[in-house]
């Protein structure tokens, strides 16, 4: 019995893996239970190195923080690669003002921070933990500890201290929060429903026949309605007035009294209808065309030359009588403009005949198989750019030192760069959502772990020597600005209550939050609000931390 004595009190590397491995086990195992339907989700594994930290069992300082950086790093990094490609088309238009109102509330989380320390005298660098764990923002407790470490050579075990305690309240009151803007503000959910349904309808994608009655537009070829329109829309088949249906082309012609198909955006409706003549109802069945055995089929991209390849370039409509209507990217549909690039992994419904559309599945891939494989190349290079952009200082006025976005900033940025642009250059960054989540939930695992097990020494004698003022600190930390900054939207920009649910949510990175805004919502309003915003809200937390660390020298 004498070696499984040894395995649990020596430092090897197998006691050490062990350790690891049995608090995130028993963390996850931990986070499946719910208290008032509301879970600490995977923030139990944090707890459990605590207590098991607590009790002596405890792992070599060096391993606990290697196994914290990289921990970080492959959370971050996967986050950056899932937003990248929406990253900057989610500051257009709407995007923009949610994206200005979460970096209000961030900003405001920073300016209560610093007030209550200066109002009370706590170190700056435990408010920091407090403040993470207020805003439930684990990358920004990794920044600010890497960022300590780097300025004093020493870790501070206040600043995870400050996070767990924060943590639990700070979950609580990001739900809570809502619910008081709803008293206030006397909203009632039945009406929000149809005015958050009414908003939907007006950005979705629409289908619709139009019967053209225009002169002006007789004789007048697809490609040449289509620069006139000005619009994003495309032009898929047409039925004559003999009734018989084609795949358009570029270089067909349009006459009086025939019927097209057109895909565009909800908002286009009105202005494509009023320019070619008037909406008509034509029966599915009759688009399918008897003669030519038209149909409509959904393809995968799974060819690796084709990842940021234009789809007018590859002249499908032209050689193989098919025309492109819609790509899905990550759940979202696309018009299929010309100079929209595919991306591995999109899904691009066809409309044409079964021969065509058998030819051009074989030109884009459409092999499962295929997006299964792991694309580790850019995962490592991005990690390794990463840390090369992480490490570079930028000196801003007033601050002693320089700031970096160290190994969560540096890593999210390249991710979210390399997501976006990566197939520009035929860098294949696609993951599929199964392995993107596995690399996330092993990533923030073993931070949690490492952090957990090198704070719960002396965790109990910090709370009862004042600590358990930093609960209160952190809670006034998590209402405030989302109560000013909700009450805002609400009575400013008249936002729904759903979309104010995952603005509020993702401005605090918080899933618990999220799923509890989904569990009340009709439709995805609060997950498109938190994914819009969660980009930038993780950069800003990230280097706002890292600028409390520095200010505290």
């Amino acid at each position: 019995m004498q070696w499984l004595i040894d395995l649990f009190t020596s430092s090897s590397v197998a006691h050490s893996i062990m350790l690891l491995a049995i608090t995130i086990a028993l963390g996850i195992q931990l986070g499946k239970l719910k208290i008032a339907n509301i879970s600490f989700g995977i923030a139990w594994i944090l707890f459990v190195g605590i207590a098991l930290s607590h009790f002596g069992l405890r792992v070599d300082e060096e391993v606990l923080h290697f196994t914290k950086e990289f921990g970080l790093i492959l959370f971050v990094y996967s986050i950056g690669l899932q937003v990248g490609p929406g990253f900057f088309s989610s500051l257009k238009k709407g995007g923009l003002r949610l994206n200005m109102l979460a970096a209000m509330i961030v900003l405001l989380g920073v300016v209560t921070t610093y007030v209550i320390h200066i109002i009370t005298g706590t170190d700056l660098a435990t408010m920091v933990g407090v403040l993470s764990g207020a805003v439930t923002n684990t990358p920004g407790l990794g920044a600010a500890q890497q960022t300590f470490h780097d300025i004093y050579g020493s870790n501070n075990p206040n600043i995870a201290s400050g996070y767990a305690v924060a943590y639990p309240l700070g979950v609580i009151g990001i739900i809570i929060s809502p619910m008081i803007i709803k008293f206030f503000c006397k909203i009632k959910l039945e009406k929000e429903a149809i005015k958050d349904q009414e908003q939907l309808s007006e950005n979705a994608t629409k289908r619709l026949s139009i019967l053209v009655k225009n002169q002006g537009v007789d004789g007048h070829t697809v490609e040449e309605i289509i620069k006139i329109l000005g619009k994003n829309v495309i032009i898929s088949r047409i039925k004559r007035s003999d009734n018989s249906v084609e795949i358009v082309t570029n270089n067909t012609l349009i006459s009086v009294n025939d019927t097209l198909r057109i895909i565009t955006e909800a908002s286009n409706v009105n202005a494509v209808v009023m320019f070619l003549g008037e909406e008509c109802i034509v029966d599915e069945q009759q688009w399918e065309g008897e003669k030519k055995n038209l149909v409509s089929r959904r393809i995968v991209v799974t060819k690796h030359n084709l990842n940021g390849e234009k789809i007018g370039n590859l002249k499908i409509r032209s050689l193989y009588g098919v025309s492109i209507t819609r790509i899905n990217r990550s759940g979202i549909e696309l018009i299929a403009t010309f100079d929209l690039k595919l991306q591995m992994g999109d899904r691009v419904t066809c409309v044409g005949s079964e021969e065509a559309i058998a030819k051009v599945a074989d030109l884009l891939g459409n092999s499962m198989n295929r997006l299964n494989h792991p694309n580790l190349i850019p995962i490592f290079l991005g990690v390794f750019l990463g840390i090369i952009v992480g490490s570079i200082p930028f000196a801003f006025p007033g601050l002693p030192q320089p700031v970096k976005l160290g190994l969560a900033g540096g890593p999210l940025i390249v991710a979210i760069l390399m997501g976006r642009y990566g197939p520009y250059y035929k860098m294949v960054t696609f993951t599929t959502t199964s392995a993107n989540m596995m690399i996330r939930e092993i990533g923030i695992s073993l931070f949690l772990a490492s952090v957990g097990l090198s704070a719960g020494e002396n965790f109990i004698e910090t709370i009862t020597n004042g600590g358990y003022m930093w609960v209160i600190y952190g809670l006034i930390i998590t209402i405030l600005p989302l109560l000013l900054v909700g009450l805002f939207a609400r009575l400013k920009y008249k936002m729904d209550y759903y979309t104010l649910l995952g603005l509020l949510s993702g401005s605090m990175t918080d899933p618990p939050a999220l799923a509890f805004a989904n569990s009340v919502s009709p439709n995805d309003s609060p997950a498109v609000a938190y994914a819009t915003v969660y980009p930038l809200t993780m950069f800003l937390r990230v280097l706002t931390a890292q600028v409390l660390i520095i200010m505290s020298l």
